[in-house]
This record gives C-alpha cells, structure tokens and sequence, in this order.
C-alpha cells in the first residue's frame, strides 16, 4: 500500500532527475542566506556551475555548531512574512538551533510523514495515540499532522499522565501509539499493576523514536504488548520524524530520496562510503523552502542497505541507528556505545526495562556501573539467585564490551521512570 506510488516507486534515474532539479533549486536558495554565502564566498563556490548530483561534494559540511552560529535567522532563504511555524531545539548542550518552515514546507512535511505511516499499513480506519511531546520539539506534531493527512482519527495526548493514557486505550480503542521506547517499558508496567492484560487492548502496532535503542528493546515491546513495533528516523535540522520509515517488511528504513540526498561518510577522514558500509548519516535538505540546509552531519552511524526491498519502493533503506559519533562512550580505551549494552540487558529476560548506565574516575581510572531493575516475575529476594543472575550479566557485558563493569541489580520501580526521552549514561567524569 503507498501514499503515492508515483513517487515511491519512481525509477532509480528518473529519481536522480528529480534530486538535480531539486538541488539547483535549493543551492540558488542558499546562496541568498547569510551563512551560506559567506561560505561560497570563501571558498570560491558558483552554484550557478553545479551541474551533477556529484558537484554537491564541493561544498563543506555543515555542523551543529553552524547552526548555533547562525542564530537566530542566518540560514533563512524567505522573507519573515512567507514563515509560518518554527521548532528549536532544548539548548541543553549549547544555544538552541531553529528551524523555520513555510506553509508548503508544512504541508510537504506531513506529506512525507504519510507515506511512512501508510507504508507500515495503517489506515483511515485506525486511532493513532500519539504520546510524543507537543511544543518546540518536532515529534509530536510531526506525526500529528501525518496521521491526520492519513485519515486516522488522532488523540493527542503528549508523554506523561500514565493513568490517562490506558484510559484512553479502553475507552477510544487505540490501534496505533507514537512512543519514545522507554516510555512504552514503563507504560505496560504500568497497565499490568492496573490488572490488565496489554494483549487483550486494541493496540495494533507502534511507531518508536525520538531516542536511540536497540533491536532487543524492540523485540521485548512487541512481545509485552503483542504488536508491531516500526522504527522511524528524523532529527529536527531535517524537519522531524518522517526522514525514513520501516515499511511492512520491518528491514530496514525507507529514506525518501525525493526529500534528500543522503551520503555515507567516514567520520574520521570525512570521506564518501560505498552502499553497505557503515559510517556518518550526512543530508542534503533538497525539497524545504525556508531553510535549505546542506550536507549536513547528523553525526548518526547506519549504513544503506543495497539489497531491493520486497514491498516495490525504490528509495534506499537506512539499517536503525547504531549509534551517534557524539555518543560513544570511551572507558579505558575502550569504545563502547550504549546501545551494545541495553541489547545484552534486554536479551535476557529476567531483567526488567530499566536501566542506567554511570561512569566515574576513581584514581584516574574510568569506572563502568550499571544499575539495572529486575523483573517483577524475577524478584524473590533470593540470594544465591541473583548472584547468579549477575554474574550472568558480567559475563555476556565482557564477551560483547570487553569491559568488566559493576552490575547492580534494583527491585523493580527503583530508577526514575521514564515519560519521554530517557537518560540512560550518566557520565561524572565530565563534572
């Protein structure tokens, strides 16, 4: 089922056709930015004489800190009086970054976020509970206004307010949720100590985002609640979620190539990828009027999948997000990402679905603690038990991480739930 087969479907070169009409178009819009000029300025840049789709590597990467650079308004390619919304980010790592829309970049947003809904076979006919958070950030009205282009009948009810949520799940018969993952972990908790069976509701399936996680945490959500779990990809710089989309096929996530040109680099030498490589996620925004953004360095690793997808669209697939550069952990020498950790916490099943992981310094050492909740069907009290349960876990950590780390093993309910985007590393060696 598509959303618009014309485009989903569009012939490898006929799409790259369309990605060079789209590209001109955006580079003569960029050249009217402050920041955007002054880069072309210095390096000597005619988008005028960019002909190919490869001409597109000429031009340097943009940054995060480009952006913070060019606040307020320093890469807005319209007049004010043509912008209708923005989104920013927290500012929690530094000054916020802004992203502005017009009205058809609007409307071409929930166009694209369509696609990726339908893609996973929801229908006019389904209620789609939307428990992302509404305001500056871009997941919740993200997939609003994409549910509501679809037809599906929204509630929207933001992150929190646990109680309301199942409430809602009875008494309006939710088919869909749009959930960060551990909010979900939390959420079924929840509606098991409620007396109710998360098989039994109408629940059919779950958009996940808006925070990293790994295929285990996936697997476990599905199995808790008996649906369909999709990942999906976005990041605000780029609009929001809707950047890419697992179809039914749940292998891999459809980028739609008509919206961007994607590259695979190496983070290290900032050199091109081959398809199936793994490295840096860069993006070139070729299809937003407000504030086209080029190359740009999500600083998420995934690699394309060469493979043809089964369902018929031919935009490349993107694997889940590994990691980001910016994300890695190193203890001792050692590179280590937290997804890596949470796969061996959430393969074993007698864990429960929160975790933390802290790093400290002790005589110049760096120091690895993971404090992980059981289940509640594990937690009897005894002893000898969970002695063995977590040798269990330092053992498969060393076999994967190398790292021997301290395991703390919680009672269920012990670590601060999470009702958005959770914080999984506490890093004190920073303080």
């Amino acid at each position: 089922m598509y959303w618009n087969s014309e485009l989903e479907t569009i012939d490898r070169k006929t799409l790259r056709a369309l990605q060079l009409t789209r590209l001109k178009k955006a580079l003569e819009a960029s050249a009217s930015t402050t920041h955007y000029k002054a880069l072309f300025a210095k390096h000597g840049i005619d988008v005028g004489k960019m002909t190919t789709l490869d001409h597109l590597r000429e031009i340097p990467f943009t940054s995060k800190l480009d952006l913070r650079g060019s606040y307020p308004d320093g890469m807005v390619a319209v007049p004010r009086r043509e912008i209708v919304r923005m989104h920013a980010s927290s500012g929690t790592t530094g000054k916020s970054t802004v992203i502005y829309y017009t009205r058809r970049d609007i409307d071409e947003w929930a166009n694209q976020v369509a696609r990726g809904i339908v893609a996973t076979g929801t229908t006019a006919d389904d209620v789609f509970q939307n428990m992302m958070g509404y305001g500056l950030f871009t997941g919740g009205l993200g997939l609003h206004y994409g549910a509501e282009k679809v037809g599906c009948f929204v509630i929207p009810a933001a992150s929190g307010n646990t109680l309301k949520q199942i409430q809602f799940f009875q008494d309006f018969h939710t088919t869909v949720m749009h959930i960060t993952p551990s909010y979900s972990l939390h959420l079924v908790e929840v509606i098991r100590e409620n007396g109710i069976d998360p098989h039994e509701l109408t629940l059919k399936k779950a958009y996940l985002g808006a925070e990293p996680y790994s295929e285990a945490t996936r697997d476990r959500i599905q199995e808790l609640y008996g649906i369909d779990a999709y990942n999906s990809y976005g990041l605000s710089e780029m609009n929001g979620p809707g950047v890419a989309f697992e179809c039914v096929h749940k292998n891999g996530m459809h980028l739609w190539e008509d919206y961007y040109i994607a590259e695979i680099i190496n983070p290290e030498t900032d050199e091109p990828l081959p398809d199936g490589a793994e490295g840096e996620l860069v993006l070139t925004h070729i299809n937003r009027e407000a504030m086209p953004i080029i190359r740009y360095r999500t600083r998420d690793l995934t690699r394309f999948i060469p493979e043809p997808c089964p369902c018929g669209r031919t935009h490349r697939r993107i694997e889940r997000i590994k990691g980001r550069t910016d994300d890695m952990m190193i203890i001792s020498g050692v590179n280590v990402f937290p997804s890596q950790i949470e796969t061996v916490l959430m393969n074993i099943p007698e864990t429960g679905n929160n975790y933390q992981i802290v790093l400290d310094r002790e005589h110049n050492l760096d120091r690895m603690h993971i404090k992980v909740e059981l289940s509640s069907q594990t937690f009897h009290g005894d002893l000898r038990e969970l002695d063995r349960l977590k040798r269990k876990l330092g053992e498969h950590l060393r076999a994967l991480i190398t790292i021997n780390p301290r395991i703390e093993l919680l009672e269920p309910g012990s670590l601060p739930p999470s009702m958005g985007k959770a914080q999984r590393v506490v890093d004190n060696r920073k303080i």
